[in-house]
């Protein structure tokens, strides 16, 4: 038989409580200082290079993709970008029992350019670790506030709440609702890594000239 309350025994109860972020999901954003050489002589070689061959159909809509093959004509630039890119990815990353240093690393890089319009659709890069973008050129901003083309991620939990009730989203550690979507801005010189298997994508460009950028998946090769 179960024993019933005295009234306004429970009244002194309190909850202690302390909300903890779990399971980060690490994003760099650097900037190579000292490399406009680097950055006109990547222009210059994807320009060309645009000149003389197809685009291919991959996220692009309204751009111009090259192959996955840019080190074999990217000239010493790509090279030199294509290490700083390694050096970065081995700084965020952790074998258990080997030193990231010392294992066998390899790139596949390609080049982006977007006229007026043109945008990525959101995707991700499967089967490597680590994905990275350098922004060479950014076009000329609109004279609005809204100049487009940001580069942005997509937080890979939210179709599972949305499919048990549209519009509701978690608090965060802010006490803010968390965004599904997270821009990104850039600028020309800017590097920016993160995991390979994180959804992301690239608004519309809605200023004038071509914006151009030189994307990379970063693996481990054995």
């Amino acid at each position: 038989m179960t024993t019933p309350a005295t009234p306004g025994a429970f009244d002194a109860i309190r909850m202690q409580a302390a909300q903890i972020g779990l399971f980060e999901t690490p994003i760099l954003h650097g900037r190579l200082t000292g490399g406009e050489t680097l950055t006109a002589q990547l222009a210059q070689a994807i320009r060309a290079r645009r000149d003389a061959a197809d685009s291919l159909a991959r996220s692009n809509v309204g751009g111009w993709h090259s192959a996955t093959d840019m080190l074999d004509w990217g000239g010493p630039a790509a090279a030199k970008l294509a290490d700083f890119a390694v050096k970065t990815a081995i700084r965020m990353s952790h074998f258990d029992g080997r030193d990231a240093r010392s294992l066998n690393w390899e790139v596949k890089m390609w080049a982006n350019i977007s006229p007026p319009g043109a945008l990525n659709m959101s995707h991700a890069h499967p089967g490597v670790l680590w994905a990275a973008v350098y922004y060479v050129d950014m076009g000329t901003p609109p004279s609005g506030d809204d100049a487009g083309g940001e580069l942005f991620f997509e937080d890979p939990r939210f179709p599972v709440p949305l499919m048990r009730m549209p519009g509701f989203r978690m608090l965060g550690i802010d006490g803010q609702p968390q965004v599904n979507e997270r821009r990104w801005p850039t600028q020309a010189g800017d590097l920016v890594l993160f995991p390979a298997w994180l959804r992301h994508g690239v608004r519309p460009h809605a200023g004038a000239g071509e914006r151009i950028s030189v994307a990379m998946n970063i693996d481990v090769r054995g």
